[in-house]
């Protein structure tokens, strides 16, 4: 079983930067796929980022490409998402999941609770 717990979240300015990181337990995580996701208020959970297990394998949603960058360091078993150019629009909790290398959420079995971003304008 892993456990996910996020942190870096906070209150920042358009424009701004944040490093959310993912820290896993549970000898499993180094060969999990991990993913990003969001959630705003009234909204469904979206996509953002997912890297493979090994981290050779990356995918970004089209609006995080060039902006945001995730990566993982198994050893320390700690997942990253490195977020530039902060908009208003990326206002939300963001989760960090693992299981398989996909899009959706349903690709991953285990969550961590989240952490909120908020971005000012």
């Amino acid at each position: 079983q892993v456990q996910l717990v996020e942190s870096g979240g906070g209150l920042v300015q358009s424009g701004g930067s944040l490093r959310l990181s993912c820290a896993a337990s549970g000898r499993t995580f180094g060969s999990r796929a991990m993913g990003w996701f969001r959630q705003a208020p009234g909204k469904e959970r979206e996509f953002v980022a997912a890297v493979s297990w090994i981290g050779g394998s990356t995918i970004y949603a089209d609006s995080m490409k060039g902006r945001f960058t995730i990566s993982r360091d198994n050893a320390k078993n700690t997942g990253y998402l490195e977020m530039n150019s902060l908009k208003p629009d990326d206002t939300g909790v963001y989760y960090c999941a693992a299981g398989l290398l996909m899009v959706v959420p349903g690709g991953y079995t285990n969550w961590g609770q989240g952490t909120q971003v908020t971005v000012s304008s």
